[in-house]
């Protein structure tokens, strides 16, 4: 089984895999400390909400995505995307929380 890592392309493709699946772990995870710290008691309907825009983006506009960038160049595609969602994660991180009085 871990033979197939000697093929240098499977394992570049495997070490972004896995790479990518971390990053999606941890925005999840600054997602959730994000909504309980904007709203502690409200915070599983705020993360419900996120969860289903992120699903509808999946399956419903990643196709549609995917068609109208069929023609461009993959590798500068994916990295401007990487880029994309770089820059949003930091922009969540850097805002600074509004937390209401209790």
């Amino acid at each position: 089984m871990i033979s197939v890592l000697r093929n240098p392309t499977y394992a570049k493709l495997f070490s972004a895999q896995i790479i990518a699946l971390l990053g999606t772990g941890l925005l999840t995870v600054a997602l959730g400390l994000l909504a309980f710290d904007i709203a502690a008691g409200d915070a599983g309907v705020i993360m419900g909400v996120a969860m289903s825009i992120k699903m509808i983006a999946y399956v419903a506009v990643a196709p549609i995505t995917t068609a109208l960038l069929a023609r461009l160049p993959r590798k500068p595609v994916l990295i401007g995307a990487d880029l994309i969602r770089a820059a949003v994660a930091a922009v969540l991180t850097s805002a600074p929380a509004h937390r209401s009085p209790r």
